[in-house]
């Protein structure tokens, strides 16, 4: 622009006019404070102006804008105006400018901005910015200038086809026709054409669409080049595997594999802390000899140096924890190319924008030193370059970290000889010396096979009394090997050259040695150790605990306690209340047993007692053995377990047997159930316990069979009721206690049952033990059976269907057909006629009292059979299964209101050891849910199947306990005749994890040798299956207990849900896991009415935040937790209404966080003075939603599911090409078992699009097979929880990634893999000082926060 144009004198330092420049366009600032910057120049105008005119003398009067920009004649439009109209004709929207300033001057650019004509969506181009090459000439001296530009050169990019250029004023007409003509022929010439298109919005779209097209046609290409992958060798850093059998399903895409990465910050300070921390081989074995040799070559041969493979073996256990040794010491730019990340190179760190810094840094590194050493030390000397180089020398001699301010910099001397010595150098090096600075000379070496290297030779601060500050400097080197021959050139000069001039002898002593060095550089750890701190002791010292033994009192007669036990019980005999229960003792048929069980008891180790329901076995058989020791005043030494299947069983036991001897339960008699228990140490006597109870004391007690002695030592007798029922605790006892009875001939073992084959228990004790057997004549009242077809037949029962048919029939008398009534009804419960079965039971006892029992197989049945029987007149229904609270169970007890008869829907829980005393009639379905495993496919399948003839049997026998009875068989008698005789025993139809587990914590070297001495032996397919699950879950390894296992064998729940509590204790997140544990025990507690599926749904996706299920459930029970603090009952049970959350769901979780909470306690994992708001440690990540996800895959691990996205799409937007969310049905998963799994249409995620925090897996806790195998209670999470919580790593030689557990690839760098497996043994080592120190805190540890850093950021720099 001319620099006077229209006359003006000073138009390149005049500001624009204001209000004269109204064209109707916008303009957008960039600066950050315009007005102020405006008031500057404007000031700076003015005194510039006041310079020029001398006092006195008016200044001249500035041009407006016309004649700024046309001159002083200029009569037409000027280019904004020119543009505008443009726009208005073309029906774009008005122009918007943008105004920055720069050194130049003003800068502004046009923005166009269009509304689609079929969208009518707004779509807005890109600022018009002329190329680089051509950018000097757009800075403007003022802003309108400026402006006018920038519209010139709008109108030319959307003009430049017209005659456009004669309407504009001069300066700008030579514009168009000048630079912007050159540069549109050079975007013509580099196939960017569409940019001078009329309409650019048409121009704009269609290159998005090519672009779209582009990355499609890319995205195909390495779809084909991955599916052209070859093959590799892999080798498997925990557990060895190699060969062609692991390699198969490595060499298949690779490229669809998602990619791993690690921050740079993440990845230094994990490296770090393993370097510090990581125990390698802690036993301190021997490699072994014979396998040094071939270990060598064959490590060799993946690309190591011989000396480090050396070095490893020296320092490692075997061959697969010498490769991890390498990968973490060896430096990066020696590692074999397999082992580092796509395009790595050596060297590149990221600018910091001080170039000065970045440039002494780069210096500095050369050396060999890393980059953050190098940046840590030169900011720790303020930036000297000198003393930091001094630094890092001297951590290179020695692993002590150097007091920088103790450096005496001062010695004049030595500057002095540092002066002659570089003359003498450069006259006998010639050339191939050279000066940077004063203080710093470097030396070409002059070495074979060696190019381009030289010694960078420092003044150090006493040289020659010091040696100088060396450095080995060359790109062909690896740092590691420069490193090594500085400290060995260092070593040479401490010990032959100090106090006189030395450089010329080291450059000769290096030319002669380097070829040695990098051939054979020496160990690794003399370098590593040196730069990165010395190293934590391997030996950590650990406190073990000394585990309380009961001790045995001895069977010793006539001793103080036992005759005051005597006397007390002399002094009972005599009350009124006390002999009115003996009355009715005296009638049980067991009373007439009760010489026979005392004899059997005193003269066999074990004795079988079988008596039919209603006998008074249970109640009976411990009061007698009791009664005999106390009268024979040995009562201080009875100590009686009886054992019972359920809670409900041993609560109502202990309340009964209480009462028959006139006594609290708590006192003489007592129970013990998972989280409550009441009784007096010492002075219970008789203890009624589940099961499981008794089997956590042995198990705790140490393991070896002496130590189970030792745990019973101050028990007398064990008695394992209802032994039939075979259940996998019972018989997992029933071993221990066979053992136990060989080494302690004191202890008397009783078994139970009503429906008791005692041969077979008769046969697995007889080789060790003496046997005794009682048999107890039933004392039930009659009770007449009642099969389908004559309750069809007496209640008149019509199934819907069959009467809707009947009724758009003909109307003639069709009668009354049983047999089709049968067929309509059949196999499936039917709700209608259990209920018309309770009104006919009504209507034949009429106003006679009696209750109504009902068996069912599980709780949903229970819930719709209640809710059929609720519209029934005068009922009082009631539930009872094992989800209850013992208080709920207790209210089946109790007599009904007045007026009412009580129904109670039950599950098996009712088929033995309680009596509900007025049941009168029975309603069978013959149905049982039971759980039954494939360890083929490792499927766990919850089936509703028809129960056996003895289980029948005993619900039966609950109709006739207190009058004759009635019990209704909704089943045939055809039906009846093939159920099986007795139930399959447990052991033989469920998954074994726990069982193995239990048996491992006890110090059974063998599991699988030890089940085979079971009752009924399980499958050895089904021990080998749950052995490997133990492995894959880290609960074993090399056959011994993980530190997590052994928490996991003494928590009594799930071992998934028990390895989620002990993670969220570990990681901080405690209470929040503790409800997914308890969630999961229970179930979701959002329910889905049929006519409400949408609003349902609805209202679940408003806690779910697309994070998966069980994060969903754990905010609306959290929430819930917050309501029920500020609402009464009446409003939340309203919330809950709103929100389809189940109020009944939501105590039963409630109930199971404080059941697990309690046993977590007992098992002293946590203080039992715990409070979340006291120890706020455990529970600091407990909104961390991110690490929760990665604790409950951790948790959950192997179930496991790959997520398969389909090919990317991509769509064209106004910002440019855009990715586009893939549809939910194209979004495939894949577990290891079965191939492709689906998404359960109840999970929050069967809709989902994509996965929050980058999740490429999903967790899921059920699996179901129906007509697909679907998934359920999902989460999703992403690389690194699997990486740390997964299974083994593999590693690929070929450099595409790693494999987890086998089948899950990454594409990754193998280092990442190595650092993850030593963080996990690290994190192990932690859990097992936990185990011996409960109080432990390692959520604040350091390994636990990088586990927690890494899988909360995906592994990124945050």
């Amino acid at each position: 622009m001319p620099k006077n144009a229209g006359g003006g004198s000073s138009s390149k330092k005049t500001l624009p006019l204001q209000g004269n420049d109204d064209d109707g366009s916008n303009i957008i600032f960039r600066d950050d404070k315009p007005k102020k910057r405006n008031k500057k120049s404007s000031t700076t105008a003015a005194q510039q102006d006041d310079a020029t005119n001398p006092p006195g003398q008016e200044a001249p009067k500035k041009p407006d804008t016309r004649a700024l920009i046309g001159g002083a004649s200029w009569t037409g439009k000027l280019p904004v105006n020119l543009l505008s109209e443009h726009c208005q004709k073309q029906r774009w929207g008005k122009p918007d400018y943008t105004m920055t300033k720069a050194s130049g001057g003003f800068l502004s650019s046009v923005i166009l901005r269009a509304t689609d004509p079929k969208t009518k969506e707004m779509v807005t181009l890109p600022p018009f910015v002329l190329p680089s090459a051509y950018r000097d000439i757009a800075a403007q001296t003022t802003a309108v200038e400026a402006r006018h530009f920038a519209a010139t050169y709008a109108l030319f990019r959307v003009c430049s086809m017209r005659n456009v250029h004669m309407m504009l004023p001069p300066h700008y007409r030579d514009l168009w026709k000048g630079e912007f003509e050159a540069s549109k022929k050079e975007d013509i010439k580099a196939g960017r054409a569409w940019m001078y298109e009329a309409d650019p919005f048409a121009a704009k779209q269609s290159q998005d669409e090519a672009q779209a097209q582009k990355l499609r046609k890319r995205a195909e290409e390495e779809k084909k080049r991955s599916q052209e992958a070859t093959q590799s060798v892999n080798i498997n850093l925990a557990s060895g595997l190699t060969g062609p059998a692991s390699s198969k399903n490595l060499a298949k895409g690779w490229m669809q594999a998602p990619k791993l990465e690690m921050g740079k910050r993440n990845r230094a300070q994990v490296e770090d802390l393993i370097r510090r921390n990581a125990v390698w081989n802690p036993h301190g074995s021997d490699f072994p000899s014979s396998q040094i040799e071939d270990s060598i070559h064959n490590i060799t041969s993946l690309g190591f140096r011989t000396s480090h493979v050396e070095e490893a073996i020296a320092n490692c256990r075997d061959r697969e924890e010498a490769l991890e040794w390498l990968l973490i010491h060896v430096p990066e730019d020696d590692l074999p190319a397999w082992s580092l990340p796509e395009g790595y190179t050596a060297g590149i760190s990221m600018a910091s924008g001080n170039l000065k810094r970045d440039a002494v840094i780069a210096r500095l590194a050369e050396a060999g030193y890393s980059i953050d050493l190098c940046t840590r030390d030169l900011d720790d000397c303020g930036g000297d370059e000198g003393r930091a180089a001094e630094i890092l020398q001297r951590n290179l001699l020695s692993a002590n970290e150097v007091n920088i301010s103790a450096l005496d910099l001062t010695d004049d001397d030595s500057i002095e000889i540092w002066k002659e010595e570089q003359e003498t150098l450069g006259v006998i090096f010639g050339q191939r010396c050279t000066t940077s600075t004063r203080s710093v000379v470097e030396v070409a070496l002059q070495v074979e096979h060696l190019a381009e290297c030289k010694l960078r030779i420092r003044r150090s601060t006493l040289y020659p009394k010091s040696p100088p500050i060396l450095g080995v400097i060359s790109s062909n080197i690896p740092a590691y090997i420069r490193l090594s021959a500085t400290r060995q050139l260092l070593t040479y000069a401490d010990s032959d050259l100090l106090g006189e001039p030395m450089i010329f002898n080291l450059v000769d002593w290096l030319e002669n040695e380097l070829p040695r060095i990098v051939e054979n550089p020496g160990k690794l750890r003399d370098v590593t150790a040196a730069i990165t701190g010395p190293s934590l002791s391997d030996d950590t010292k650990r406190q073990t605990h000394v585990k309380h033994r009961p001790t045995g009192k001895g069977w010793k007669s006539g001793t103080p306690e036992s005759l005051e036990l005597y006397n007390q019980w002399r002094s009972r005999q005599d009350l009124p209340k006390q002999q009115k229960m003996l009355a009715e003792r005296q009638n049980l048929p067991a009373w007439k047993q009760k010489e026979a069980i005392i004899q059997a008891v005193e003269q066999n180790q074990v004795t079988i007692i079988s008596g039919e329901t209603g006998s008074g076995k249970s109640t009976q058989a411990v009061q007698f053995i009791l009664d005999d020791m106390i009268q024979r005043q040995l009562g201080a030494s009875a100590n009686l377990v009886c054992t019972q299947p359920r809670r409900i069983s041993a609560l109502g036991l202990a309340d009964r047997v209480s009462d028959e001897r006139c006594m609290v339960v708590g006192d003489e008699i007592g129970y013990a159930i998972r989280g409550e228990s009441k009784n007096r140490p010492g002075h219970t006597r008789i203890t009624f316990v589940t099961t499981g109870v008794l089997l956590r004391r042995l198990q705790t007690s140490g393991g070896r069979t002496d130590d189970v002695v030792a745990a019973l030592a101050d028990v007398s007798h064990v008695v394992i009721d209802e032994v039939h029922e075979r259940s996998l605790d019972t018989d997992f006892l029933l071993v221990l206690l066979r053992d136990v009875l060989s080494k302690r001939r004191d202890l008397k073992v009783i078994l139970m049952s009503a429906t008791l084959d005692a041969t077979v228990f008769e046969n697995y004790f007889k080789q060790s033990s003496s046997i005794g057997k009682v048999n107890i004549e039933g004392r039930t009242y009659p009770v007449q059976d009642i099969y389908l077809d004559d309750i069809v037949r007496s209640t008149g029962f019509v199934p819907r269907q069959q009467h809707q048919d009947q009724r758009n029939e003909d109307t003639r008398d069709h009668g009354f057909d049983v047999a089709k009534s049968i067929q309509n009804i059949g196999m499936n419960i039917n709700y209608d006629l259990i209920a018309s079965c309770v009104k006919y039971i009504d209507g034949q006892l009429d106003t006679e009292d009696g209750g109504i029992l009902i068996f069912l197989p599980g709780v949903v049945e229970i819930n719709r059979t209640l809710d059929a029987i609720r519209a029934l007149p005068n009922m009082h229904p009631l539930p009872l299964h094992a989800s209850l609270l013992p208080s709920e169970q207790r209210r089946v007890f109790p007599p009904p209101p007045h007026g009412r008869r009580k129904v109670i829907a039950a599950t098996n829980v009712a088929e033995t050891s309680i009596t509900i005393e007025d049941i009168v009639a029975v309603i069978d379905c013959g149905k049982v849910k039971e759980t039954s495993f494939d360890p083929q496919n490792n499927m766990v399948k919850l089936e509703e199947v028809w129960a056996s003839r003895a289980a029948c049997k005993q619900r039966r026998g609950r109709a006739g306990r207190v009058r004759a009875g009635q019990c209704y068989k909704l089943y045939t008698r055809n039906a009846e005749a093939k159920m099986a005789e007795r139930p399959e025993p447990e052991i033989r139809r469920v998954p074994l994890e726990q069982l193995c587990l239990s048996v491992k914590a006890m110090g059974v070297e063998d599991i699988s040798e030890f089940l085979k001495s079971a009752l009924t032996p399980p499958e050895s397919l089904a021990v080998g299956s749950a052995i490997e699950l133990l492995r894959r879950i880290g609960a074993l390894e090399n056959n011994e207990m993980t530190a997590l296992g052994r928490h996991l064998s003494m928590i009594p729940a799930d071992l998934r849900c028990g390895k989620l509590m002990v993670y969220g204790a570990t990681f901080g997140c405690f209470e929040s896991c503790l409800t997914i544990a308890a969630i999961l025990t229970v179930k979701s507690p959002f329910v889905s009415p049929q006519n409400k599926r949408e609003e349902s749904k609805a209202a679940r996706a408003s806690f779910a935040r697309n994070e998966g299920d069980l994060m969903c459930d754990l905010r609306a029970y959290n929430e819930w937790c917050s309501m029920k603090s500020r609402l009464n009952y009446r409003d939340l049970r309203s919330w809950c209404e709103q929100n389809f959350l189940s109020s009944q769901t939501m105590q039963d979780i409630s109930s199971n966080r404080t059941q697990y909470l309690a046993s977590l306690q007992e098992a002293g994992f946590l203080p039992p003075q715990y409070r979340p708001d006291t120890y706020t440690s455990l529970n600091a990540q407990d909104t961390n939603a991110a690490l929760i996800r990665a604790l409950i895959a951790g948790a959950f691990n192997p179930q496991l599911a790959r997520i398969d996205f389909p090919d990317r799409k991509f769509a064209p937007s106004v910002s440019g090409t855009v990715e586009l969310d893939p549809e939910a049905r194209t979004i495939k998963f894949f577990n290891q078992e079965n191939g492709r799994v689906f998404v359960h249409p109840s999970s929050t995620l069967f809709d989902a699009q994509g996965f929050v925090g980058n999740a490429i897996y999903m967790s899921y806790f059920g699996k179901m097979a129906t007509s697909k195998v679907f998934i359920r209670e999902l989460t999703p999470f992403n690389a690194y929880a699997l990486l740390l919580f997964g299974g083994a790593i593999t590693l690929d030689t070929l450099g595409r990634g790693l494999v987890v557990d086998g089948w899950l690839k990454l594409r990754g760098w193998a280092r990442i893999g190595v650092l993850v497996s030593r963080l996990r043994t690290m994190l192990d080592d932690f859990l097992a000082r936990k185990i011996e120190d409960p109080g432990l805190d390692v959520a604040g540890s350091e390994v636990v926060a990088a586990v927690r850093k890494l899988v909360e950021y995906d592994g990124m720099d945050r």
